[in-house]
């Protein structure tokens, strides 16, 4: 196993790189595939290794020019700009590197086939090509893909067959995180997720994302911390909420949690918490581009959403957990104790949790255990915490 000497794209890849195998990384436009790329191959050169880019959308000078932003440019990392499939095996046979990066794989094409380049054909059959090519020399290969409009790979449905390894980043584009989940992973686990930032030179590692993400501290209705488990990590999400006089048609904008959650947990919040929302515009977001699409975020966003309905503020060391079902029940949530321990490291001094679940102590905080939403929201309300 080779690693990549990034961290993030380690993890992922449960330690690095397989002598012979093929990794598919896709994402969209503008998201950072290039660049993360270039990082491993710029490290993997640093550290004496051969690797080689060859580069089919830009031109030598303009991978160049982007290297130069991660860095000083060490000498082991070659570059060859062709769309050739006969040109690209042909480089990859002589060189022999320890990995090479096909950029893209869309945009190779075969001379003797008569489709376009970018076409099912097309790109299946430079899949299959440079597959076989990486595994007769033991080169690990990794192909960036496109995405569609739609956001799912583009291409054909076999390619994902053909590789053994398919690597998604993805982010918002108007903001700075990214995350590189493993889709599928032949040698290892694909639970573990890699957190990224966008920067001018290029993409850094964030070892605390939580600490990055904290925005200034106001004491505002409709602010909720909750903790998500993704992979191996525990990381902090601030939930947010706004509720506001309708004009006209209700709106119900959700940005990074999931729309369905949102308007069932608005319907339990009618139905058994007594909080009509239902001639309002009701805006639900989570702070700093994180994702919380996961049911144990359901107590901290229907509490954001009450605490902005009934204009209170829920104490910043308060962090809630859970799942909320149809009767307005909690439900227990996988990994409760160290969602509770990684709320404690960041500042929480109490945490509200479904009555039902395994919970190990954790010193410093205080629990409650709710059985309802509705008796959630009575704890976040107290003046005591």
């Amino acid at each position: 196993m080779t690693s990549t000497g990034v961290g993030e794209f380690d993890r992922v890849l449960g330690g690095g790189f397989i002598a012979g195998s093929t990794t598919l990384l896709f994402g969209e436009p503008g998201v950072g595939k290039s660049t993360l790329a270039l990082m491993a191959l710029r490290q993997l050169a640093l550290a004496g290794a051969p690797v080689l880019l060859i580069a089919a959308e830009e031109s030598a000078s303009q991978v160049a020019q982007r290297a130069r932003r991660l860095g000083d440019v060490p000498c082991g990392l070659e570059v060859g700009a062709t769309t050739s499939v006969d040109a690209a095996e042909e480089l990859l046979r002589a060189r022999r590197p320890t990995l090479c990066v096909i950029d893209s794989i869309s945009a190779m094409s075969d001379d003797s086939l008569s489709s376009v380049a970018g076409s099912v054909s097309q790109v299946r059959h430079a899949a299959e090509r440079l597959c076989s090519a990486a595994k007769s020399t033991g080169t690990s290969l990794m192909l960036v893909g496109h995405v569609t409009k739609d956001g799912e790979l583009a291409g054909p449905r076999t390619l994902e067959h053909l590789v053994d390894t398919v690597i998604r980043i993805e982010g918002d584009r108007y903001g700075t995180l990214r995350f590189i989940r493993a889709l599928k992973h032949r040698f290892g686990p694909t639970g573990e997720v890699g957190l990224l930032e966008m920067v001018n030179e290029g993409l850094r590692e964030l070892p605390d994302v939580a600490f990055a993400l904290r925005g200034p501290q106001l004491d505002v209705p409709g602010v909720v911390f909750a903790v998500t488990n993704d992979g191996s990590r525990s990381l902090l999400v601030e939930v947010q909420a706004l509720v506001a006089s309708s004009s006209g048609s209700p709106r119900r904008v959700a940005h990074q949690v999931s729309s369905q959650r949102l308007a069932l947990l608005l319907a339990v919040l009618e139905a058994r918490c007594n909080i009509d929302t239902s001639a309002a515009d009701v805006f639900a977001a989570t702070a700093g581009g994180l994702p919380a699409n996961e049911p144990g975020v359901d107590v901290a966003l229907a509490l954001a959403v009450a605490s902005a309905a009934l204009n209170f503020a829920v104490p910043r060391s308060l962090a809630a957990m859970g799942e909320v079902g149809l009767a307005g029940e909690l439900r227990g949530v996988a990994g409760l104790t160290r969602r509770v321990r990684e709320a404690q490291r960041l500042g929480a001094t109490a945490v509200i949790v479904p009555a039902q679940g395994e919970l190990e102590e954790v010193p410093g905080v205080r629990v409650f255990r709710c059985h309802s939403l509705a008796e959630a929201i009575e704890v976040a309300r107290r003046d005591t915490l």
